[in-house]
């Protein structure tokens, strides 16, 4: 019997998927629960098992813009499963030891003649000007290849110019081109297309500005220095930034609900609750899984979660739920060398935490000059719900714990 594999519900919000890749070939035999095809979604990947065992017959291409609920395979469930393959693996290997006999004409009409450029050597010859009959090849049957283009100079006859005639200003003279240049068409994926979509969506319908701040790690770097080997001993998660940075943060909106609110046509939801969006960059761009209920963790309960999620974004294994909802969110653009940004605001939320690299810098310390290591901190908001006096206390109340982390450990 013939079985439909469409394509499952994998969230309210999303209608569509594309079909990165085909993880079995046409016409083979399936078991049950076997992954068949890795689909792409506008937030995550995901693979789609088999339903039945038997022989796929596949019916979307890779690529294929697919809608929920369409049919992309057909299993022929009556189909018995292959018992035998050793006559079908000594035939192919046999044809691969044989060698394949080539005539001469074939020979011939497949490789450059004395004196012919190589594709790449003909694109150099005619940007530099020079006919390949001038050239000697070096290559095979002396054919001319592309190191033989590139060291080929014109003719002095060809750039001479007559005494009567007015030199060019070398200044004018356009530069000749050297190698290759080519290019390449990608089509943009699923999850591309949305980042790109949801920046422009920011950046149109939000007031968004952004206020500066810098904070003196040193405190927070003696307790690293200090504690970091106990805490992963007893732990088994190491001491990070991260966990004092969302601890800061969980405690400063709650005393600014304002920053952790949504904003809708006619109304603000706000929240009294800290999911704390963390953005984490993978190959197939930048993914913001939620650390859920912050405001409740622990250093180590916060590391060990941003930990799992970091995993799971890395193997492209994040679910729906994983980074769904969020109330605020925290990039780190110190990791990858930022000295300062505007980061973007993460819609639906109000307000974006930019992390920087630490640098070592002279400031003023009681009339005098230390130097200090020092990070620069940058807030984006939407205006519409956060004024200025709340984006920038805020802030401050953020600087304010993480120079003083002994703050975090009696606050509320």
């Amino acid at each position: 019997m013939k079985q439909e594999i469409k394509v499952p519900s994998i969230g309210e919000s999303i209608s569509e998927v594309t079909l990165a890749s085909w993880l079995v070939e046409d016409g083979a035999y399936v078991e049950l629960d076997q992954p068949i095809a890795e689909f792409e979604s506008d937030k995550a990947t995901f693979e789609l098992p088999a339903e039945f065992a038997g022989v796929i017959t596949r019916s979307a291409n890779e690529g294929d813009d697919i809608q929920i609920g369409a049919i992309v395979a057909y299993i022929e469930t009556d189909a018995k499963k292959p018992t035998d393959t050793k006559v079908e693996t000594q035939t192919a290997s046999k044809q691969a030891e044989t060698p394949k006999v080539v005539s001469t004409n074939e020979t011939k009409s497949d490789s450059y003649a004395t004196g012919t450029p190589s594709p790449a050597a003909k694109k150099i010859l005619d940007e530099k000007n020079i006919p390949a009959s001038d050239i000697k090849g070096s290559g095979v049957d002396g054919r001319i290849t592309k190191e033989d283009a590139q060291k080929a100079e014109a003719p002095k006859s060809a750039t001479s110019v007559p005494a009567s005639t007015k030199p060019i200003s070398p200044a004018i003279v356009a530069p000749t081109a050297v190698g290759l240049r080519e290019e390449r068409i990608e089509k943009l994926t699923r999850i591309r297309k949305t980042i790109s979509r949801r920046l422009v969506e920011v950046k149109n319908q939000t007031a968004m500005l952004t206020t500066f701040n810098d904070v003196d790690m040193s405190a927070i770097n003696e307790i690293r220095a200090k504690y970091k080997d106990a805490f992963y001993e007893q732990n088994g998660v190491g001491l990070g930034f991260m966990s004092f940075f969302t601890r800061a943060v969980c405690l400063a909106l709650q005393k600014f609900p304002a920053v952790n609110a949504y904003i809708t046509d006619e109304n603000i939801i706000y929240h009294d609750y800290c999911d704390v969006s963390i953005a984490v960059s993978t190959e197939k761009g930048l993914v913001v899984p939620v650390i859920r209920n912050a405001e409740t963790l622990s250093f180590a309960g916060i590391e060990r979660e941003i930990k799992r999620l970091a995993v799971l974004a890395r193997n492209n294994e994040l679910s729906m739920q994983d980074m769904e909802g969020g109330t605020f969110t925290i990039t780190n653009g110190g990791v990858f060398g930022s000295l300062m940004s505007t980061p973007i605001i993460n819609q639906p939320q109000s307000a974006i935490l930019g992390m920087h690299r630490v640098d070592e810098r002279p400031v003023v310390i009681n009339g005098n000059i230390e130097i200090r290591p020092m990070m620069y901190l940058a807030l984006s908001y939407d205006h519409r719900i956060i004024d200025g006096k709340d984006s920038v206390s805020f802030l401050a109340t953020v600087k304010s714990y993480l120079e003083n982390p002994e703050k975090m450990l009696i606050a509320l």
